[in-house]
């Protein structure tokens, strides 16, 4: 971990993703003046490096002044300053923000969270130099409190050092999950689109508690911490949904009518097509 510690990290972007991936590292204990980041907002920029600067402060002496991470004014000032970087803005903005710096990268560990942009998409459009390292992938939110997962394209220009080195940085916020270049377009819709599936569920859960008279913020927690534990526990067990359903389903029980009645609406296709409607196909 120590060497981990050590990085200087890069971000060209700080927006929803690459925020949540920045918070996520200083959670794991990171402190945020090895963050340098660019974006294209300074004065938001500046504050949220100063946010950032506040959560390194759970893991300080409380009489320690805090760090702050570093705003950049361009990709070529983030590039110049760190070990690893992050390409962490829209995909359509990725041609006009790195080609210009592309010397700047040269020899550098890049990481993509950029959707559709695989290695080689990259390499026909020639963004990077030769001696930059790359791999890219699709990371969903949770990193923010290090509970996400990364979905990791399974080719990449990496040096076996470098993948050890990039393991370890990401797996301190997430779960690493390789994949095909073909499924980096599936994998990014269910790890990084359908937590907004998820949250709908929630919201409906919770609202038919609401109905029956629970509190609000109790509805939330209680949904929540059930989502929780699931997830958990299949992650820890292993075992296939279905079984996990069938040991709470009693024979002519409440839940089992629960069941039959999401069948009844479609449950299962309706989740099905909604990824189909993300994909287009």
């Amino acid at each position: 971990m120590a060497e981990v510690q050590k990085l200087k990290i890069g971000f060209i972007g700080l927006g929803n993703m690459g925020g949540a991936i920045a918070e996520g590292l200083v959670r794991s204990g990171i402190s945020a003046d090895k963050i340098y980041a660019c974006a294209g907002h300074f004065d938001k920029l500046t504050a949220k490096c100063k946010e950032l600067g506040t959560l390194t402060e759970l893991h300080m002496d409380a009489h320690a002044s805090a760090p702050t991470a570093h705003a950049c004014h361009d990709a070529a000032e983030v590039a110049d300053h760190t070990d690893v970087i992050f390409i962490a803005v829209k995909p359509d903005k990725i041609p006009e923000l790195i080609r210009p710096a592309a010397k700047h990268f040269s020899g550098k560990l890049v990481i993509s969270v950029a959707w559709g942009y695989t290695l080689e998409r990259f390499q026909k459009e020639r963004l990077l130099p030769e001696s930059t390292e790359l791999l890219c992938t699709i990371p969903n939110t949770p990193v923010s409190i290090c509970k996400g997962i990364f979905i990791v394209e399974k080719v990449n220009t990496l040096t076996e050092q470098s993948s050890k080195l990039v393991e370890e940085l990401l797996g301190r916020i997430s779960l690493l999950i390789p994949v095909d270049t073909r499924l980096m377009d599936i994998g990014g819709i269910v790890g990084g689109c359908a937590p907004a599936f998820v949250d709908v569920f929630m919201e409906a859960m919770a609202d038919a508690a609401v109905m029956y008279g629970v509190p609000r913020a109790t509805a939330y927690q209680m949904v929540a911490r059930m989502m929780e534990g699931t997830a958990a526990l299949q992650l820890a067990s292993g075992k296939h949904p279905a079984a996990m359903k069938d040991e709470v389903c009693s024979p002519g029980g409440s839940t089992i009518r629960g069941i039959a009645s999401l069948e009844e609406h479609g449950f299962r296709g309706t989740v099905i097509d909604a990824v189909k409607a993300i994909e287009g196909k």
